[in-house]
This record gives structure tokens, C-alpha cells and sequence, in this order.
């Protein structure tokens, strides 16, 4: 059987998309193939999305931001937007989900914690979904 792909995309690809990349990268391994990918990337990934991942035993420190590709989207089963808007591309025949979140942007670890929380739930259950 053949393992779905997952695209999470945001703006800069720097603190919602890679925490959700990482989420979902240690919570189903192998059974997932995980991609992400922003419209504007950022030149690093943001250090506190960084720590409030440690927090959970998730090193996110070695990814960088990389630009959203269409190919990434046609390579893609599942398209999670988190607040990119009307610059990610849309291909009829794959599953997109919206998750409106806050970004943690220029927000310290209190405010990224919740965010954080909340990426884990949603990445949870799209596991439980994909399984």
C-alpha cells in the first residue's frame, strides 16, 4: 500500500508548518511521508518554534524554510494551509484542510506553547485519520 504524502504550508515555513512537519514525522515515522513548505520562506527556521519542540523531545533545529513548489503540491494526498491564503496553489483531487492558527512570529514560549498544543491535537488526528 502506498504511503501518503503530507504538505503543511505557511507563509514563511518557519514555525507552524515545521512544527507540524515534526509532529507528524515523530508521531507516524515511516507510515507518512511529511513535506513542508511556505509561499514567502524565512531564512531560518524561528528558534522559539525550535524550543517549544525540544520541550517535547522533537529536534526541528536542522530544517530549514523551502519555498512551496507546485510540484510539492501535486506530490502531495493531503494539503494542510495554515494561513497562507489565496498564494497556495490548488490541484481538484487532493484533500485540503485549513488550520487557522496563531503565528508564533516575533512570539515568545508562552504564546508558542498553546500554538504548539493545539498543531500536536490536529496532527494527531490526521494521523489517526491516514492510519
Amino acid at each position: 500500500m502506498p504511503v501518503p504524502t503530507v504538505l503543511f504550508v505557511c507563509v514563511h515555513n518557519a514555525g507552524r508548518s515545521q512544527m507540524a512537519a515534526g509532529y507528524l514525522q515523530h508521531l507516524a515515522g515511516d507510515r507518512v511521508a511529511v513535506l513542508s513548505a511556505g509561499s514567502r520562506p524565512a531564512d531560518r527556521v524561528n528558534p522559539v518554534a525550535v524550543a517549544a519542540m525540544a520541550e517535547e523531545g522533537i529536534d526541528i533545529a536542522g530544517e530549514s524554510p523551502k519555498l512551496l513548489s507546485d510540484s510539492a503540491v501535486r506530490e502531495a494526498d493531503v494539503v494542510v494551509t495554515m494561513g497562507c491564503g489565496d498564494e497556495c496553489p490548488f490541484h481538484p483531487g487532493k484533500r485540503y484542510e485549513d488550520w487557522v492558527l496563531d503565528d508564533p512570529a516575533g512570539q515568545g514560549i508562552e504564546a508558542v506553547r498553546p500554538i504548539r498544543d493545539e498543531i500536536r491535537r490536529r496532527v494527531e488526528r490526521l494521523v489517526a485519520e491516514l492510519a
